[in-house]
């Protein structure tokens, strides 16, 4: 049939290659669920991408711009099908200073950068260093996003105050909008029982919606944050001037706003491919990433990056290939051309029940229950990035747990290193001291407390066969010990180093070679320690 052909055709263009690396394969089963899925986040979708705009002080249409041309672009070419891609509060944030200080233009040009940056991080493919992220950030990143997602949609229960300001809602309109919202989450979790054809929270959207449109109930609705209306988005130059001055200004942002993004990507990234099967793609996030971003710049878009909430819809809601992001994309901008009116009628409590069970499928609650059981570091790092990312931003809070945990384990390695003392078997009268530990900066210290050259014997030899010569403090701190011991009319040598090892020393010009007749290293060869190479002794 022809319109097989067509199908198969087009699922080879948005699923190159991709089941081989555990992705699903688009079916037509696979294909309407993924339809579907995408009309879901595409709903969620516009109740943040209006509030996001509102933080960073620019239009709404200029975050539904954002949502559509990122989640498009990102959906085609970025790391992993199923995620979803948008205007995000993490970066609404950082744009907020700039809008309100140079203008929306300035935020455009610092868009268009920061997609630049992106692009050139992928390319050298930077990308993969998310793996250094270590599992406690990693649960302490989904609990803080879990409560900030949380603590987002309260904001739905202000309505506008006699003063211009927003108040907390009350009498019947509370009870109202509290009862669709339970009405809501009991949908999503009841429906999966009954059927699976469409999913949960489309299901629960359109009878809270129903309902409160047949019974015109006083509740807050879409439209009192913004009309969504709008026409497709126009190519034009950021209207800024093409001096250094600008790129000045806009640099410092641009850069914040790349690392903020990426950030935020490639852990929604890992957290995804941990749900649904899948690896890799890093490199190709952070290009997909860059590209949207560029792209929106040049069409009035606010810029944006992936978004953990409405991926974790997409993915309940059954979402695996590339089509559910892509639909997702299309039906915002229909909505924004043709179905304003009708998504301007959707209740907000609907929409804050769907994001209060991804609240509660997100949040890793089983880390309550193991931070009694890992090591103290492992739990105080859940703990402290899980605060500061509710505190301060996604970004500072993964540098400062990465840093912690990097601190911890230096600490950890470098109490580890010792020495054992033994008389030399094929030197009569040495001393063999085999050390076992990395040597490094954190442990170079510790080191040169290992030796005793008063009382040693003339000879002594340093066998690193359960060691490994790591950097430049490592180095130093050889060096200062074959120093001591020159000091003290003795000699020392190297032996057992291993390739990284050896090319180290070599390059620093500290070994002393007669006959390096062992270049595998299979027999013991000693090296003598030649000083003043590195400012040791």
């Amino acid at each position: 049939m022809p319109y097989q052909n067509i199908f198969a055709a087009f699922r080879a263009r948005i699923t190159p290659d991709e089941t081989a690396a555990g992705y699903q394969k688009l079916t037509l089963p696979q294909a309407r669920t993924d339809v579907l899925s995408g009309l879901t986040v595409a709903l969620a979708l516009v109740p943040e991408a209006v509030a996001f705009a509102f933080v960073a002080g620019v239009a709404p249409l200029v975050g539904l711009y954002a949502a559509f041309i990122v989640g498009l672009i990102t959906a085609v070419f970025g790391g992993r099908p199923g995620m979803i891609s948008g205007a995000t509060g993490a970066l609404a944030v950082v744009m907020v200073s700039l809008v309100a200080n140079h203008g929306v233009q300035y935020l455009f040009a610092t868009v268009v950068l920061m997609g630049l940056i992106q692009i050139a991080i992928g390319l050298m493919r930077w990308g993969k260093f998310i793996r250094m992220v270590p599992h406690p950030v990693m649960l302490g990143f989904v609990n803080g996003l879990a409560i900030v997602i949380f603590l987002a949609q309260l904001e739905q229960f202000k309505v506008p105050g006699p003063d211009g300001g927003h108040v907390w809602m009350s009498g019947i309109s509370l009870w109202i909008t509290l009862g669709l919202v339970a009405a809501t989450m009991a949908l999503i979790w009841l429906t999966p029982k009954v059927t699976k054809i469409i999913p949960a929270p489309l299901v629960a959207i359109g009878v809270v919606a129903a309902a409160a449109i047949v019974f015109n109930l006083p509740v807050p609705r879409v439209a009192d944050l913004a009309s969504v209306a709008g026409g497709l988005p126009t190519f034009a130059l950021p209207d800024v001037p093409l001096t250094f001055e600008t790129f000045e200004i806009i640099l410092p942002y641009a850069v914040i706003l790349s690392l903020i993004g990426l950030i935020e990507s490639l852990l929604t990234l890992n957290l995804v491919g941990e749900m649904t099967g899948g690896r890799g793609g890093a490199s190709r996030e952070c290009v997909a990433q860059g590209a949207a971003n560029t792209v929106t710049g040049f069409f009035g878009g606010m810029g944006g990056c992936a978004m953990i909430g409405q991926s974790m819809i997409n993915v309940n809601s059954g979402g695996r290939t590339r089509l559910s992001g892509i639909s997702a994309a299309l039906f915002l901008l229909i909505f924004i051309l043709f179905a304003s009116s009708v998504i301007d009628l959707i209740p907000l409590a609907a929409l804050v029940g769907v994001m209060f069970m991804v609240v509660i499928g997100t949040f890793a609650w089983q880390s309550l229950r193991i931070l009694r059981i890992v090591p103290l570091s492992d739990a105080v790092v859940i703990v402290l990035v899980t605060g500061v990312t509710v505190a301060e931003d996604l970004a500072t809070a993964v540098v400062v747990g990465v840093i912690v945990s990097a601190l911890v384990y230096a600490w950890n390695a470098a109490s580890r290193i010792h020495a054992k003392v033994r008389p030399s078997k094929r030197e009569e009268g040495a001393y063999v001291y085999e050390i076992e530990g990395p040597l490094f900066f954190g442990s170079a210290s510790r080191f040169q407390e290992l030796f005793d050259p008063e009382n040693d014997p003339e000879m002594v030899i340093l066998d690193f066969a359960d060691s490994r010569i790591v950097d430049q403090s490592a180095l130093q701190a050889i060096e200062a010990v074959a120093g001591k011991y020159a000091d003290a009319g003795k000699r020392v040598q190297l032996r057992h180093l291993s390739k990284e090892c050896h090319r180290l020393l070599t390059r620093a010009g500290q070994l002393v070679v007669e006959n390096d007749d062992d270049p595998d290293y299979e027999l013991a060869i000693d090296y003598d320690i030649q000083l003043g190479r590195i400012g040791g002794h």
